[in-house]
């Protein structure tokens, strides 16, 4: 569906997006992390069409962005972080300026508008100005004309931005809603919603792309805690003696108790205990150690500090 290739984008002399390889197939929902300046919304702006790359290729549906541009953005819906509205518009002749822009049937338009108006529960603000509307109204506004011509591709830059919990929960059902049909890309710096809605993340770290996975596959744990009483013998060399075990890191070492990291799989927990219990230590525990999003996202962080 969406095939990006070896894209790098220039502002000037600065790399805001470093050679990105991804694909994103028919009916997937994924996230797109990073922090400010990671090279988030130039990519979005790209597969978008708003802005040319500097090098690279995105095929889109078999179209290519360039010779292709004008086909490509009819099959996307793209909400921006600051979605331009016209405050002296009420919603319904907002939504149907937009419609006519992406040259709708015309027949069409009022059941469209309905449509996009009641999935973001609009329906006691249609009639209003959206100068007086609140931020939360305006965004759902922005989300309202996103898929208002029912897109192949739904981008949202910042979708629950200014969005009260009540409205978050509904956000949420709503996306879940429009993969059903649609291809969705959610950018946010609200790991939760990532969570709550993505199947898989791109992790974007100073241009460039540092995680493309399965959230399932983040959180599936390969590193084990070990908890043992004090002992004086060298646990770490112990362990490295058992095969499938990596890293080995000691978390915790007081008068009681020593706590370890290993790297290894879940599966060799019995091989380590009956090796360690026939030296004569004393096992207190040995867990997997859980992982969310939350975590993986705060190890890219601290791999960027340590470059």
């Amino acid at each position: 569906m969406i095939e990006v290739d070896n894209l790098s984008r220039f502002y000037g002399d600065f790399l805001a997006v470093d050679s990105v390889n991804f694909k994103i197939e028919k009916g997937e929902v994924v996230g797109l992390l990073g922090h400010n300046g990671a090279g988030k919304t130039t990519i979005m702006k790209m597969l978008t069409g708003y802005l040319e790359p500097s090098s690279g290729h995105i095929n889109i549906d078999g179209l290519s962005i360039g010779s292709d541009t004008g086909l490509i953005q009819k099959k996307i819906g793209y909400l921006p972080e600051n979605c331009p509205v016209w405050p002296e518009m009420t919603v319904i002749d907002y939504l149907e300026y937009q419609a006519l822009l992406h040259k709708l049937n015309t027949s069409s338009i009022p059941k469209l508008i309905s449509q996009a108006i009641n999935k973001t529960a609009l329906q006691e603000k249609a009639t209003a100005s959206i100068q007086t509307l609140s931020r939360g109204y305006r965004q759902r506004v922005g989300v309202a004309q996103a898929l208002l011509h029912m897109p192949d591709i739904i981008i949202l830059d910042e979708p629950t931005n200014g969005l009260d919990p009540t409205q978050i929960h509904h956000m949420r059902d709503l996306i879940k809603e429009l993969a059903e049909t649609s291809t969705i890309i959610v950018s946010t710096h609200v790991l939760q919603e990532v969570q709550a809605v993505c199947e898989r993340v791109l992790i974007m770290r100073s241009g460039k792309l540092v995680t493309d996975s399965k959230i399932s596959h983040l959180q599936a744990s390969s590193r084990l805690l070990l908890t043992i009483e004090n002992t004086n013998i060298n646990v770490v060399d112990e362990l490295k003696k058992i095969n499938s075990v990596g890293n080995v890191e000691k978390k915790l070492d007081d008068n009681s108790i020593q706590v370890f990291q290993i790297e290894t799989s879940e599966d060799l927990a019995p091989t380590i205990v009956e090796s360690l219990v026939g030296l004569g230590i004393k096992i207190r525990g040995v867990n997997p150690e859980r992982r969310d999003l939350e975590t993986v996202f705060s190890e890219v962080s601290l791999e960027t500090n340590d470059e």
